[in-house]
C-alpha cells in the first residue's frame, strides 16, 4: 500500500507480513487404517522389507530383522499367520487348494497396499494377529 504524507511528497511502502509455519520436530503419525498409526518416516523406510512378509517363508525377514519397525513386526505377522494357513490348506485336497488359491488374491492385495505404504488388516487374520507377541 502507498501513503503519500500532507506536505511532504514522499511515498511510503509496507511489506506484506508473511506468516511463518510452526516447526515440526517429531515426524507425524499417519492413520494408514482406522486405528492403526504409525510413522510416516517408518514406512516409507521398511515398506520394501515389509513387503517381504507376504512372500512365504520370507515373513521371518521382516520379523527378525525389523523388530524397531512396528510397521513391518505389523506385516511380518500378518505375513506369518497367511504363510502357516497355507502350508494346512495344502494338506486338504479340493477344498484346501481352492481355498489356498484365494489366498494367493489376498497375499497380492496385501503386497500391493504395503508397497503402497498401507497397512490393511486382513478380516479374518487381524485376530489372530492380534493374539502374536513376539
Amino acid at each position: 500500500m502507498e501513503n503519500e504524507s500532507q506536505g511532504q511528497g514522499s511515498v511510503v511502502t509496507e511489506t506484506p507480513v508473511v506468516p511463518v509455519a510452526p516447526v515440526v520436530t517429531d515426524t507425524p503419525k499417519t492413520e494408514v487404517t482406522p486405528g492403526l498409526k504409525f510413522d510416516q518416516k517408518d514406512i516409507d523406510e521398511n515398506k520394501y522389507v515389509a513387503a517381504l512378509s507376504y512372500i512365504w517363508l520370507l515373513f521371518l525377514v521382516p520379523l527378525l530383522a525389523k523388530k524397531e519397525s512396528p510397521f513391518a513386526q505389523f506385516h511380518a505377522k500378518q505375513g506369518m499367520v497367511l504363510c502357516i494357513a497355507s502350508i494346512i490348506l495344502s494338506f486338504i485336497p479340493f477344498f484346501g487348494w481352492l481355498a489356498n488359491i484365494a489366498l494367493f488374491v489376498v497375499v497380492i492385495i496385501a503386497l500391493i497396499k504395503t508397497l503402497s505404504g498401507q497397512a490393511w488388516e486382513i478380516p479374518l487374520v487381524k485376530d489372530a494377529v492380534k493374539k502374536i507377541n513376539l
